[in-house]
């Protein structure tokens, strides 16, 4: 992996493929590190002979993490109660603006962005003010910011307000099985708990810090609504959802579709808030696909 430095912040990377293929920009979501995307989804797009470049967004992994005073709870709850209330050091535009100098630094033109969740929306963002930088645009799990589509579940909403204001945990296999509980609350039905307790503890190892994702949840709730922006985006677009998720409903994903004009959306209903191994190789290709509409 290697770092660097833009816009007075420093981003972690790497790099997969061949040097000399079209390059795919990978944005993972919300607390989410880079290497929650998984191998195989990785050399998938490798071996159609894609270069492919993830990185930590700022306050996750090995990124920078924001100095500034931290949040407050009734932050927190001001800001879920109603996105006028919400106040961040930051808004989703700026961490495109990371995006596109790390591009920048790496000497990449133009590249198909593709964003899972809060990484859909950073996605969209850098297709909205960065058009001439994308050859294609993918917005899986995602939504437009408008706050009638693609909100939380009913159901998961209490779950996900306890598991913010919770203590930190106390021990190493506490904080484990947080996570591990985190990803069973919003995944779809092929949920690999072997797979994701791997995940949680690599995560952990690479960085413990716990208030980025407060952090990030502000960015994205005083960031504004994209769907008059996304009716001029002319990248061709993919839009990946499922029908399970219950962190973004799926109308999130039905709106991104319609707000972009052209788009293509492709709805699994085995899928929930996740990237469910035996999707992967669909989910990728789609993406190629979409790709070569923008070659």
């Amino acid at each position: 992996m290697s770092s660097a430095t833009v816009n007075g912040i420093t981003i972690e990377y790497d790099v997969h493929g061949p040097d000399d293929g079209e390059t795919v920009l990978l944005v993972m979501g919300l607390a989410t590190q880079m290497i929650a995307w998984p191998s195989a989804f990785i050399e998938h797009l490798t071996d159609a002979g894609y270069r492919v470049v993830r990185f930590d967004n700022r306050d996750i992994g090995l990124s920078s993490k924001t100095q500034a005073p931290l949040p407050t709870r009734k932050d927190v709850m001001k800001a879920l109660a109603s996105s006028r209330l919400a106040h961040s050091d930051y808004l989703l535009s700026h961490m495109a603006a990371d995006a596109i100098g790390l591009l920048d630094h790496l000497g990449v033109d133009r590249v198909h962005v593709v964003g899972a969740s809060m990484g859909g929306m950073i996605a969209q963002e850098i297709a909205i003010g960065y058009p001439q930088r994308v050859r294609s645009l993918v917005s899986i799990m995602s939504n437009t910011g408008d706050r009638r589509h693609g909100r939380v579940g009913a159901k998961l909403l209490p779950q996900l307000r306890k598991t913010l204001l919770a203590a930190p945990p106390r021990t190493r296999e506490e904080a484990v099985d947080r996570g591990v509980l985190a990803w069973r609350q919003i995944a779809g039905p092929h949920f690999d708990e072997q797979y994701f307790r791997a995940l949680v503890v690599e995560s952990l190892e690479r960085s413990t810090d716990s208030i980025g994702s407060t952090r990030q949840l502000l960015a994205i709730q005083a960031s504004p609504d994209r769907t008059p922006a996304l009716r001029h985006v002319t990248a061709p677009t993919l839009v990946v959802h499922g029908l399970r998720d219950k962190l973004v409903l799926p109308s999130g994903g039905i709106a991104t579709a319609r707000a972009v004009p052209g788009s293509r959306l492709l709805m699994f209903p085995d899928m929930g808030h996740d990237l469910p191994t035996p999707r992967l190789a669909e989910i990728a290709g789609a993406i190629v696909e979409n790709a070569r509409r923008g070659a």
